[in-house]
């Protein structure tokens, strides 16, 4: 029986086995998704990546399946109800973040046609294909996260900073950072 080399922070859980062997790293171009990502990793700040994994679905429920329209539309009373919601992380600021953001990555798709358009830009429309050895050459951040990350800040958007930025892009596509001997490696570079 073969033995399927994985990228080590992967581990054994099985919510985290799945979202390294069939999301992390695929380019996304659905604006809808990339709302979801933006909003996720903002959640994440300060915790732990499989902590927001194991409550994305009441995320999904909680904000609309991420129809950035709907969220935008948030008032205080639907932001004092999500602060009682035990399905996500209960977070004042983040929650109050989310809903701004909505607002902001509206105004870049108006701008841009889509917020695709906007985000892939930063990496000339298409992925940067790394060859990481191991998991401690991966960076936590990148002149390219901290240009994107400088310009998500200057449009209004909070909890964008580079480190959060850069696993965006790792997240969507934006960069291949899966190891070299990890199995996903080659077929994510195949992806656009």
């Amino acid at each position: 029986m073969k033995l399927i080399k994985r990228c080590g922070w992967a581990g054994t859980d099985p919510v985290y086995i799945k979202y390294h062997d069939e999301e992390w790293g695929v380019p996304v171009h659905d604006d809808r998704k990339l709302f979801e990502f933006l909003i996720l990793e903002g959640a994440q700040a300060g915790l732990s990546w499989i902590t927001i994994l194991k409550r994305r679905e009441g995320y999904r429920k909680a904000f609309s399946r991420f129809n950035v329209k709907k969220v935008a539309e948030y008032d205080k009373k639907k932001i004092r109800s999500l602060l009682k919601n035990p399905e996500i992380i209960r977070n004042r600021l983040k929650i109050e973040s989310a809903v701004k953001n909505a607002r902001a990555f509206l105004e870049i798709q108006k701008e841009f046609g889509s917020f695709s358009n906007y985000q892939w830009r930063f990496v000339g429309n298409k992925p940067i294909k790394n060859s990481w050895k191991g998991l401690k050459q991966l960076p936590a951040k990148t002149t390219i996260s901290d240009a994107f990350s400088k310009d998500l800040k200057k449009r209004g958007l909070s909890f964008v900073g580079s480190t959060i930025i850069y696993a965006h892009m790792q997240a969507v596509g934006m960069v291949n950072d899966h190891i070299i001997d990890c199995f996903r490696s080659k077929e994510i570079s195949r992806m656009k």
